[in-house]
Order: structure tokens, then C-alpha cells, then sequence
């Protein structure tokens, strides 16, 4: 294995999970990400403000059912992201902030824009963390594809130390994430099967995240028979 700054790593695991587009506001928290995606094939869209990034990538993970990519700067930039990762969370949306964060050595020293990002938006996002090491943002990485996208999906949260971005590694890239599919018991649909036969008037109410194409056509042509 090659050595890798941590900012390649992260840029590699995001091409490896089928990131298309990263919307974000630079900052120089995180210039090392910008540096790997400056060569990548992945189309970065600058935005004017940090709420505007955060919206995008809720777009996306709307539209594709895959996490959308924000990246955002630390203190001020993080929390002008906030009411994307709100929205996400009330709309059941998958979608990945990066924040930048202070160089590890001036953590807990109240460092210009230092910010607790668990408490900022523990109550908001499904999973919080900071990733200490860059050996670990593989691992991170695919975590949070799993969490966002798992069960309920939702916003995921990741601080980036600023010197870790800057650490040359060697560490293996991780699997892609892949939604498990969540699939009604038989016994289950054996209910469903009697109460819509002893029914005089079903109704369908439809809603949340998760919807295709082939899903939505499905439910129509079963509510019309």
C-alpha cells in the first residue's frame, strides 16, 4: 500500500461510494480535501454560503436515496450548515457533512473557531464523530454510509481535525456501503392480505424516504386493482 495524505484518503472512499457531486464553502480547515478533489472525478460545486451547500446535498440524497456531500468550515461555517442537517433529519434524508475542526493538539484550548460538534448537532443528526486518526477514515467513512442510509436514514456528521487531513498513511480502502432492504415478514402480509379483504373502504396513505420509480408504479398498480 501506497502512503496517502488523509485528505486523498477521504476523497478516495468518497469515489469509491459513488459520490458524483460536493457542494461545499472552502475553508482552509480543510484544504487538504481540496486538494484531492481537485484531481478527482468528482464535480465539486462552490456555494456562496454554507446553508446553501447543506441544502444541495439534502437535495441530492432526497433525489438519489444516497447520501448527499456537504463540506463546510469549522465554527461559523458549521453551524450556517445546521438547518440542512435539520431538514434532513425531519425529512428522513441520508446525507454527510464534513466540518473542519482544529488541529488535535488545540483541542479543549479554545482555539479560533473550536466548536463541540456533538453538541451542536447531536440532536440533529443520527451519528456524530470525529476521526482522530487517518487510519480510521476508511472505516469512518463506511459507517457513516451505513448509518445514513440504515433504517431510518438521516444526516451524519464528521469532524475533520485539520493536522489528521495533513498525516501520510497507509491504510486499505473500505467496501462500499449498500442499503440492506427491509422486507415484510410473510406473516405480515398474510394480515395485510385480511384486513384489506374485510375492509369496505382502504385507504393509502404513502409517505417517506425510499421511494423509486419501480416502487411508486408498484403501489399504484396494487391500490387500483
Amino acid at each position: 500500500m501506497t502512503l496517502r495524505s488523509g485528505g486523498q484518503i477521504l476523497v478516495d472512499q468518497l469515489k469509491i461510494h459513488g459520490a458524483r457531486h460536493v457542494f461545499c464553502v472552502p475553508g482552509e480547515s480543510y484544504l487538504a480535501v481540496l486538494d484531492a478533489l481537485h484531481d478527482a472525478d468528482i464535480e465539486t460545486v462552490v456555494c456562496r454560503q454554507e446553508g446553501g451547500a447543506a441544502y444541495m446535498a439534502e437535495a441530492v440524497g432526497k433525489l438519489t436515496g444516497r447520501p448527499g456531500i456537504a463540506m463546510v468550515t469549522r465554527g461559523p461555517g458549521a453551524t450556517n450548515a445546521s438547518p440542512g442537517i435539520h431538514i434532513a433529519s425531519q425529512d428522513s434524508t441520508p446525507m454527510i457533512l464534513f466540518v473542519g475542526q482544529v488541529a488535535r493538539d488545540m483541542k479543549e484550548r479554545e482555539a479560533f473557531q473550536e466548536l463541540d460538534y456533538k453538541a451542536v448537532f447531536g440532536s440533529m443528526a443520527k451519528w456524530v464523530v470525529e476521526i482522530d486518526r487517518a487510519e480510521r477514515i476508511p472505516e469512518i467513512i463506511s459507517r457513516a454510509y451505513h448509518v445514513a442510509m440504515q433504517g431510518r436514514p438521516g444526516p451524519v456528521v464528521i469532524a475533520l481535525p485539520e493536522d489528521m487531513l495533513t498525516d501520510r498513511v497507509a491504510v486499505a480502502d473500505a467496501m462500499r456501503a449498500e442499503p440492506v432492504l427491509v422486507r415484510p415478514a410473510a406473516q405480515d402480509m398474510q394480515e395485510l392480505q385480511r384486513r384489506l379483504l374485510a375492509s369496505r373502504r382502504p385507504i393509502v396513505l404513502a409517505g417517506g424516504s425510499g421511494w423509486t420509480a419501480e416502487g411508486s408504479g408498484d403501489l399504484q398498480r396494487f391500490a387500483e386493482s
